[in-house]
């Protein structure tokens, strides 16, 4: 069932797709899902082919209130913040950045991939955080290849992004219970979701789904929040390979509020962060001083 939309309380403006990336889709929130668990938002970015002198770019702007999780399946991103930290995340790695009080960051293609173009697909997540880690100090930490949980058994190759599934617990420093899995399952394979986690969703990436038992297929795009303390068994058709997000968590029980690249439990903080971004009170970026305006109320 999806989660009441009174705890997402306000409309969400965002900003985070690069004009170059034709295929991008944003998943959370929509009209019938506000959250899931922790989880405000969710983009897929691409799939699309760069040409040589194209890229990602996604100007610096500000996070209050949230920690943003970005994975690439194809291409590269250079993460900037205005804590000095400098990343570039690769297919297969994990960037988690945690707002708290008040970040400044930036994405874009490395000036090496933009000369050659390519390939580029990737999803980043917003996690809303607990009220009492709202005010918390900024941080952020990259987690390369080698150390993202991973396991291949009967097609099914899963990787666990951040949290805990599966009997695997990602390296990432989340602040409260979720899951964020990458699940590809080839021709015929199943991969049975458990209830762990009070809410979940699903997203197919590419391919189709079957729900097995319940005679229903999703298709490429399809997100759906699956019934609260089931297991739900998913099967990839015959002769064709499925990419799937899973993702899900506890339910906060404070609303959030939501406005552009803010989160917060506080109306008069999500104000705050606006007058002081207008203000040009957050920190800024080394070396990249490109300043992205609020968008109208």
């Amino acid at each position: 069932m999806p989660y009441p939309q009174s705890n997402l309380a306000d409309p969400v403006i965002s900003e985070l797709s690069s004009p170059a990336i034709s295929r991008s889709r944003q998943l959370l929130p929509s009209l019938g899902n506000r959250m899931v668990g922790p989880f405000v938002f969710l983009e897929q970015l691409g799939p699309t082919v760069f040409e040589a002198g194209q890229g990602f770019d996604m100007r610096p702007h500000p996070h209050v209130g949230l920690a943003a999780v970005t994975y690439l399946i194809d291409g590269e991103l250079v993460h900037r913040d205005s804590l000095g930290s400098v990343e570039t995340i690769r297919p297969g790695e994990v960037n988690w950045m945690t707002s708290g009080s008040g970040i400044v960051h930036s994405e874009r293609t490395s000036s090496a991939s933009r000369l050659k173009g390519g390939a580029f697909l990737g999803v980043q997540a917003w996690v809303a955080l607990p009220s009492s880690f709202e005010g918390s100090a900024p941080n952020f930490t990259h987690h390369g290849l080698l150390s993202v949980p991973r396991t291949c058994a009967e097609g099914v190759e899963f990787t666990l992004i951040a949290g805990q599934s599966d009997g695997l617990i990602s390296p990432v420093q989340t602040l409260s219970e979720m899951v964020l899995a990458d699940i590809v399952l080839t021709s015929g394979a199943r991969y049975q979701v458990k209830p762990d986690q009070a809410e979940r969703a699903i997203y197919v990436m590419a391919g189709e789904l079957e729900i097995v038992g319940r005679n229903r297929r999703l298709a490429e795009g399809a997100f759906i929040v699956l019934p609260m303390g089931r297991d739900v068994v998913l099967k990839a058709p015959a002769f064709h390979s499925a990419r799937i997000l899973l993702m899900g968590g506890e339910p906060f029980p404070e609303p959030r509020y939501m406005y552009w690249n803010f989160v917060s439990s506080s109306a008069d903080r999500i104000e705050q962060a606006k007058s002081d971004w207008r203000r040009r009170l957050f920190h800024a970026i080394a070396g990249d001083d490109e300043w992205m305006p609020l968008p109208p109320d």
